[in-house]
């Protein structure tokens, strides 16, 4: 199947992919990933340049409430010190007092009130980056969410058709909610190494080798996290493709677009135990990373815990020497606490960061796909009246990855104002067709003129202007009924005396007319008050968008099957008489129809073996006359 997905939910009939299902069959994705695909410890390291680009985007998002986070971490950051140092005066000061038996507590009550006014502060401080952190943090993920779709609507209709672009896709509008969670990440880390830079001066000042201690105890842990960080990221890059299907699943199952087949079919337990299937398989790979993260985590935060309770011996052997203060006794041993608290969750952070760099660059790669269709800086704009018309010159086409023309040697002219009706049978290459026509493909071989300028000279905006396309597999929007027609021209959404027309034309107002809000009726059962049509009442108001287009080119690409012989007949005859003087191209299986066209053009296996009128391609017997045949003696 070849079809856009939205960013959101999947669609009944999106490409998706499909496996056999047989619980003791291996996954068939499995196979594609390789250990080469398996991220390093160096990719990790080198995903950190990724860094810059992304706190580029959060600063461009709103300066001033990134301004005000950073200014508000740094000063939290020295909190700590402070708070320590506070309590260590407080413990000396009542040593002192008991010692002396002194009466005045003057000193003290400052000291207390000193720490207490450090304590609202910190909690202040605290509520402000959070408030800051959270209203950033949504702004971020809004701005990429509509850079990916900008980006997104920008490529080639053929790189939708790919499984290895969804997997890209896929990857970074994940990311547009956990990239926040990287901003605070690096925000706090950024906010902790300035602590430890507190505290490792006061640490210092008493004993020095405390820090080295510090360091080699979280090392091993740090090197443990980096490690299970990089497989856990394997595992997800290598689970893409499944857990695409999963959601889809996950959607067909419970959903208003596919309860119908579902229930009339019988699919729920199929689609349920396809689900379970996979999950299980994925929860099972998950399992045991977290099984082997879990034990080795114990074994190495043990070293650690160790290693603080050796210098807590040493720093107390000390204080019963007489050598430190009480207060120096709970300044060292809170700011060792607190310093192995920080290098570990520094070190433990730092790999998660480079993880989620990795996945960072999932969405920085995505925007780096280029599309291939564009408009070249010397293009120009597209003739106001097509004059000659649209000749293929030995256009032939063919998919990428594909040794099978779509379509080959195609040589023909559609004149301007031309009605060319394109008959063939299923997968004859009609729809390709058409979308060469509209630019969505590029021809392989040869070249399209339009009044003799080849079409990739034209403008691209100004060449889809001038072409009005409705497909068969035309989207029903849960939009407004207004809306759904002005998306053939979204500039003239606001104009609803066109819209009211373009109705009319296609005979939509009979359907809208009977809906309880007319034009204000929300279409779809997926929000609240919504109406669904009938196939061909929403038929009617997806051809109400290209009367809505006022383009040179018309091609309705079987958008009436849902209709009846006798409702197609009317609407096309309609069409025919509302397009006077515009070229039109029109694809149907019902020969009723076809004969309306001026010529009729076949196509067999991607070629074009037949062009005439109906009159013409009768007396000539050949494809077009059997087909003819074969439809008429269906009527007898």
């Amino acid at each position: 199947m070849r079809c856009i997905t939205p960013l959101f939910a999947p669609r009944l009939g999106e490409n998706v992919l499909i496996f056999d299902f047989n619980p003791k069959f291996k996954h068939p994705l499995k196979s594609m990933s390789t250990q080469n695909d398996k991220p390093k410890l160096k990719d990790q390291f080198s995903a950190l340049r990724n860094l810059p680009a992304f706190f580029r985007l959060i600063w461009e998002t709103n300066p001033w409430l990134a301004g005000i986070n950073m200014v508000l971490r740094l000063i939290k950051a020295g909190v700590p010190l402070a708070t320590l140092y506070l309590g260590k005066l407080i413990v000396d000061e009542i040593i002192h007092l008991i010692n002396s038996k002194g009466q005045d507590l003057s000193h003290l009550w400052a000291l207390l009130g000193a720490e207490l006014a450090v304590v609202l502060f910190s909690d202040l401080l605290n509520r402000g980056i959070n408030l800051s952190e959270s209203l950033l943090g949504d702004l971020v993920s809004n701005r990429t969410s509509v850079e990916i779709m900008n980006h997104a609507a920008k490529l080639d209709l053929f790189q939708f058709e790919n499984p290895d672009f969804y997997d890209k896709l896929e990857r970074a509008r994940r990311q547009t909610t956990s990239r926040t969670v990287l901003m605070s990440q690096v925000l706090t880390q950024f906010q902790d190494v300035i602590t430890i830079f507190f505290l490792g001066a006061g640490l210092i000042a008493f004993n020095p080798w405390l820090i080295l201690l510090l360091f080699l105890a979280v090392i091993p842990s740090f090197i443990g996290e980096s490690y299970f960080n990089q497989k856990v990221y394997s595992t997800t890059l290598g689970w893409t493709p499944e857990r695409r299907e999963l959601d889809y699943l996950r959607y067909i199952g419970a959903s208003d677009e596919t309860a119908k087949e579902i229930k009339i079919f019988g699919l729920a337990g199929f689609i349920i135990e396809r689900f379970r299937d996979l999950s299980h398989r994925y929860f099972l790979a998950n399992r045991k990373i977290s099984i082997q993260r879990s034990a080795w985590g114990f074994l190495l935060a043990g070293l650690g815990t160790a290693a603080y309770y050796g210098a807590y011996v040493a720093v107390a052997l000390q204080t019963v020497k007489g050598l430190i203060t009480i207060g120096s006794l709970t300044f060292l041993t809170g700011s060792f606490q607190r310093m192995h608290g920080l290098l570990e969750g520094i070190m433990t952070r730092f790999s998660r960061i480079a993880e989620s760099a990795l996945y960072l660059k999932d969405m920085f790669d995505f925007f780096q796909i280029k599309p291939e269709i564009f408009s070249k800086p010397s293009s120009i704009p597209f003739p106001t009246e097509v004059k000659e018309g649209y000749v293929f010159e030995n256009v032939g086409f063919r998919y990428p990855g594909q040794e099978r023309w779509a379509l080959r040697n195609l040589n023909f002219t559609l004149k301007a104002g031309e009605k060319l009706a394109l008959v063939g049978e299923n997968g004859a290459g009609k729809t390709t067709l058409v979308k060469l026509l509209a630019r969505l493909y590029e021809p392989t071989e040869g070249r399209i003129l339009v009044d003799g300028v080849d079409l990739r000279d034209y403008k691209l905006d100004t060449l889809r202007q001038n072409i009005g396309i409705i497909f068969q597999d035309y989207l029903r929007f849960q939009f407004k009924a207004s809306e759904n027609i002005a998306v053939g021209n979204i500039e003239e959404l606001n104009n609803q005396i066109l819209i009211e027309n373009s109705a009319e034309k296609s005979l939509a107002d009979t359907v809208i007319e009977q809906l309880p809000e007319r034009y204000e009726q929300m279409l779809g059962r997926r929000f609240k008050n919504g109406v669904d049509l009938s196939g061909g009442q929403w038929q009617k108001i997806a051809l109400a968008r290209a009367y809505l287009r006022e383009a040179q080119l018309l091609i309705l690409d079987e958008p009436t099957s849902a209709l009846d012989a006798r409702a197609e007949h009317e609407v096309f005859e309609r069409f025919a008489e509302l397009i006077t003087g515009k070229s039109a191209v029109l694809i149907s299986h019902r020969f009723s129809t076809v004969r309306m066209a001026d010529r009729i053009l076949v196509i067999e296996n991607g070629e074009m073996i037949e062009l005439g009128s109906h009159e013409e391609l009768l007396q000539q017997e050949g494809k077009y006359a059997e087909l003819f045949q074969l439809q008429a003696r269906g009527y007898h």
